[in-house]
């Protein structure tokens, strides 16, 4: 989502999943944010392939508001 953390963290908690991570869980969705520039992982969470269809859908349909309101504000 850019550089807006508060967006990033309110879009991630909207994801589907499952917050505690195991060794059998193989679909993981990072949120990551660049410390010096270098990637750093903040929070993951692990799905199904059915909850990451979803969660591909809500990135893409916020992703596309928060890049058409920003063409608005210019």
């Amino acid at each position: 989502m850019g550089e807006d953390r508060k967006v990033a963290n309110t879009l991630f908690d909207e994801l589907q999943g499952n917050r505690t991570l195991a060794d059998d869980h193989l679909l993981h969705i990072d949120l990551m944010e660049t410390v010096d520039e270098l990637p750093t992982k903040i929070k993951t969470i692990s799905c199904t392939i059915n909850q990451l269809a979803e969660n591909t859908k809500l990135i893409a349909r916020e992703t596309f508001k928060q890049k058409n309101l920003k063409a608005y504000d210019e």
